[in-house]
């Protein structure tokens, strides 16, 4: 019996347009300085150009479907059947040094499979998450974050990247992995190497036999963490499999919560809504925070799926195994759903949803608040060290992150550890 047809597609009819990999149509850059410099101008030209559907280059000769608009985003990540995130295929036909194939290329994870398989890793990874000790993660964010503002507190100025939000992310997220500074100091060179691009084969290497490290010690020493419930699990991952999930949650615990902080740091510092009221304490906070959420979140362009057919959405023809690229910034600042009010507004899609969605949501909420909370309690007069229109971002297709945020502040002694 033939099969319905999906309600978001339709048969071929002669008004339909061309897929984004005719090989006639420009494709546009995701990874140059300029598109970094002011990536909301580009998603707004793309819409006037292309609707929803943008053809676009994740590198040099690697093409892919951009998706800036909201309701055709959410037709997707709602339907796993016809868009899987399973990149197998797709992989074959990428040269091994490609820059971008560490974050895009299969592993037995949850975040790169689907059917059955992504069932098995997503339960076991909610599991594992869902064991995190809310209330013991609020007083480690706070233990770290006041020892990492004593290392530059009576300086007067400091990097908020390279002497903040980068090291705290990476030693709240060593916490609830259970990982010792040593194992966890080559993850996250090794992780920074993947988000760059920078020397695939190393970095992946490196990465995995840290990892291997790290899962070792946890089986030979079980504790009350992630990646010993994770080993726990009903799912009875094997090492193999074990390496792939770390690898994932690594992912998405120091890169993405960094960039969340500093953003938001951003905005605060920047916006005369927030600048004016740094004493205004987490409901400040959280507002700046939903509205970063909406417009500058840190990953930016990901929830990467690869369609098993051709198929037709929005009169545009997506190719079977060729990716297609959710933009939560352009979806969530399409003009058809813009103006509402964005504090305790979860409607924008940089968790995602459906069968992808993020499952360390509050987790992240949580360690980002906290963490701009305590810096900004311990550092009240804190500003931004250079004019606002001197900060640059760092290049790449699928982060926003800023390459350095200078903040200068009255010198202050070492606060007291809690």
């Amino acid at each position: 019996m033939p099969s319905k047809p999906h309600p978001h597609t339709a048969e071929v009819t002669p008004a339909v347009s061309s897929s984004p990999y005719d090989p006639d149509s420009i494709r546009i850059p995701l990874y140059t300085e300029e598109f970094a410099a002011d990536p909301h101008r580009a998603y707004r030209e793309m819409r006037r150009a292309h609707g929803a559907l943008v053809p676009v280059d994740l590198a040099p000769g690697v093409p892919a479907t951009l998706v800036v608009g909201y309701d055709a985003a959410r037709r997707i990540l709602n339907d796993p059947e016809r868009f899987p995130a399973d990149p197998r295929i797709w992989q074959r036909t990428v040269a091994p040094d490609c820059p971008i194939l560490p974050m895009l290329e299969w592993r037995p994870c949850a975040i790169r499979s689907a059917g059955l398989e992504h069932m098995r890793y997503r339960q076991a990874t909610v599991a594992a998450v869902a064991g995190v000790d809310m209330f013991a993660l609020r007083a480690t964010v706070e233990r770290l974050a006041i020892a990492q503002v004593n290392t530059f507190c009576a300086d007067g100025t400091a990097d908020l990247i390279q002497q903040y939000a980068f090291p705290l992310a990476f030693a709240v997220v060593n916490v609830l992995f259970g990982c010792p500074p040593e194992i966890g100091s080559r993850v996250a060179e090794s992780m920074a190497k993947i988000f760059e691009g920078d020397d695939a084969d190393q970095a992946n290497a490196m990465l995995g036999q840290a990892l291997l490290d790290l899962v070792t010690l946890r089986r030979n020493e079980p504790g009350n963490d992630i990646t010993t419930r994770l080993m726990e699990h009903s799912a009875a991952l094997d090492d193999d499999e074990m390496i792939p999930q770390l690898v994932s949650l690594y992912g998405s615990g120091i890169e993405p919560q960094q960039n969340l902080i500093v953003n938001t740091m951003r905005l605060i510092l920047t916006d005369d809504r927030f600048a004016g009221n740094v004493l205004g304490g987490s409901q400040s906070t959280r507002a700046a925070l939903d509205e970063v959420l909406f417009t500058d979140p840190p990953l930016s362009n990901y929830c990467l799926s690869y369609p098993r057919h051709p198929v037709l959405i929005d009169d545009i023809w997506l190719p079977a195994h060729q990716p297609v690229v959710i933009s939560m910034a352009g979806c969530n600042n399409d003009p058809a759903i813009s103006g509402a009010d964005r504090v305790d507004n979860s409607s924008h899609l940089s968790w995602s949803i459906g069968v992808h969605a993020c499952p360390a949501r509050s987790v992240a909420y949580l360690v980002v608040q906290d963490a701009i909370d305590q810096l900004l309690d311990a550092l009240p007069e804190i500003e931004l060290a250079v004019p606002a229109d001197e900060l640059t971002w760092r290049p790449g297709p699928f982060h926003r992150a800023l390459t350095r945020l200078p903040v200068r502040f009255p010198p202050s002694p070492p606060l007291r550890l809690p």
